[in-house]
């Protein structure tokens, strides 16, 4: 088997200039095209990258820039995001349609151009537009600069694991329809582990294999890019020891289990340290409350060198659908590494203090079911999506696309857990929170108990937060903050907000433009569970937003 040190030298060979030493410019195409695809035993058209599914991993080192050359091949207008990249002054890179640009029409061409600044690790880049993140999804590998070490046991190899879901329906006519009657979607036909989900009952479909050899250590790189449900992850036989979470180091832990959400994407050592076998892999959904999932399991196989032919695989019981335990366990293990090297610069004195519920509500809505429609909101607002990009309505000055007066905390206070109250409806809006640049923000994210209370993976483009306390119920603003975790709290880019539960976040505004924040379960998303901040220009231009390229894509 192919050791670590070869697979880099490979690496090299095929992404690199051999005279590199420095950070380098690393430059990709990207051509969005559809490919006829078969999984289910069931053929349809999908849209992807160069034709793959997961698409291509896009490599780099630390400090690198990377140009990606995206071509819209297919009739659908189309964007890219870099989730977990902070985007130092470029956000004209980020990607959000209608946030920081115009989406990509079909037959043109757009340049994302960025830096990795101060970032390793394993990201992920997706589609941000309508629900073409269902295929149009890979990972973003992020070595460290070129002599620094990793900061646990060098692995012998690395192999990429990404999560998805497969409907064998069209995915936009999925959440076409349900938007047209007002109701939540139809849930996925399958999980998939690198893009295949394993034998189902009543198809015989392949699944990923992981092949290892005894004694040697691998580092998984996972990512879970699936649309709608946050997984739980196990091997059979083995433990995982955490060593990264959304590309930051973390303090070491050992685990059988991993609970990660969409965008999320979690590093972990695996130890080949089992009798020569087959061991299957699986993935299953987390979802504590009645919302309905795939119960799919997604199954794979990981098999030693050596192993003898016709082996029964040892298996492994996933935990309950509603394992909240297990989540609690996993994400209170987490813990930043904060090291000399690694510092975790947690704000400790907070300019801006806000409480965001989050949750969904009930419209009116004539042509639906029932006279109405579920949406989704924060602070009461369900957001609603401009036609001219937010990013450049900001920078070019233009008014009536935005207002800056989006509220900082419920604007009628209630018992947020508790009995909903008569009345769901929200308002609809297109708001940003202004901030100052490098001005300090902490949010406590309280979930609602409208409709049915669940966790809510929460994403904020442009920059990492750190994740200094969560509870159940209320949060108390006088007792709570005794309890946070400003020494070596997790730093990520995406947090599960817990059913019926608040999460509480810090982070430095050190990033002018203006910058998403929405829930990742992709059906929040499209019902409205979004906003964005805008974060002013400092002083002199390296504090400025740079200007916009001259490709930049027209609504």
């Amino acid at each position: 088997m192919m050791s670590f040190k070869v697979l880099a030298l490979l690496l090299v060979a095929v992404f690199w200039h051999p005279s590199s030493v420095e950070s380098v410019v690393r430059h990709y195409k990207f051509r969005v095209v559809k490919k006829n695809t078969t999984r289910l035993c069931n053929t349809k058209p999908i849209i992807t990258v160069n034709g793959k599914y997961p698409g291509p991993t896009l490599y780099a080192r630390e400090d690198d820039t990377v140009i990606v050359r995206v071509v819209n091949h297919v009739q659908d207008n189309v964007t890219i995001h870099w989730h977990g990249v902070r985007q130092f002054r470029t956000g004209w890179s980020d990607g959000p349609a209608y946030i920081t640009q115009c989406p990509i029409p079909t037959g043109q061409s757009y340049i994302y151009n960025f830096t990795l600044t101060g970032q390793r690790g394993t990201l992920l880049w997706h589609a941000h537009i309508n629900w073409q993140r269902a295929t149009v999804h890979g990972a973003i590998v992020i070595l460290p600069k070129r002599g620094v070490p990793y900061p646990f046991p060098k692995p012998d190899k690395e192999e990429i694991i990404i999560f998805g879901e497969w409907w064998n329906s069209d995915v936009e006519a999925v959440i076409n329809q349900a938007m047209k009657l007002g109701q939540p979607p139809n849930v996925s036909d399958a999980h998939t582990i690198n893009g295949l989900p394993g034998p189902v009952s009543n198809c015989t479909s392949k699944g990923y294999t992981l092949h290892v050899e005894t004694g040697k250590i691998y580092l998984l790189r996972i990512v879970n890019a699936a649309v709608n449900e946050e997984l739980f992850f196990r091997i059979a036989g083995h433990k995982l020891t955490i060593v990264e979470v959304d590309a930051t180091y973390t303090k070491p832990f050992q685990t059988d289990t991993i609970f990660i959400g969409p965008g999320q994407t979690t590093n972990a050592l695996l130890a080949a340290d089992q009798s020569i076998g087959k061991y299957l892999i699986a993935i299953s959904p987390f979802m504590d409350t009645i919302v309905a999932t795939d119960n799919q399991t997604a199954t794979g196989i990981l098999r030693y060198k050596g192993i003898v032919p016709f082996s029964t695989t040892s298996l492994t019981a996933m935990p309950p659908r509603n394992a909240t335990p297990v989540t609690n366990s996993f994400m209170d293990s987490l813990r930043s590494l904060n090291s000399k090297t690694y510092p975790a610069n947690v704000p400790l004195n907070i300019d801006h203090s806000l409480l965001f519920t989050i949750g969904v509500g009930v419209n009116p809505c004539a042509t639906c079911i029932n006279g109405s429609r579920l949406v989704a909101d924060i602070n009461n607002v369900s957001f609603v999506m401009p036609t001219t990009a937010l990013l450049q309505a900001h920078y070019y000055d233009i008014s009536g696309v935005f207002t800056d007066d989006f509220p900082g905390n419920p604007p009628i206070p209630f018992n947020y857990t508790g009995s909903p109250p008569q009345n769901m409806q929200t308002k609809n809006g297109t708001k940003v929170y202004r901030l100052a640049y490098n001005s300090t923000v902490q949010i406590v994210l309280q979930g609602n108990s409208f409709i049915a209370p669940e966790s809510h993976p929460t994403h904020l483009h442009g920059f990492n937060f750190f994740v200094v306390g969560k509870g159940v119920g209320n949060y108390d603003p006088k007792n709570d903050p005794k309890n946070f975790n400003l020494v070596d709290p997790v730093e990520r880019n995406t947090i599960s907000v817990p059913t019926g539960g608040w999460t509480a976040i810090r982070f430095s505004a050190d990033n002018p433009g203006v910058w998403f924040m929405h829930c990742h379960l992709e059906v929040h998303t499209t019902w409205g569970l979004k906003m964005a901040f805008l974060v002013e220009n400092g002083k002199g231009p390296n504090e400025s937003i740079l200007p916009p390229p001259s490709d930049l894509p027209k609504c």
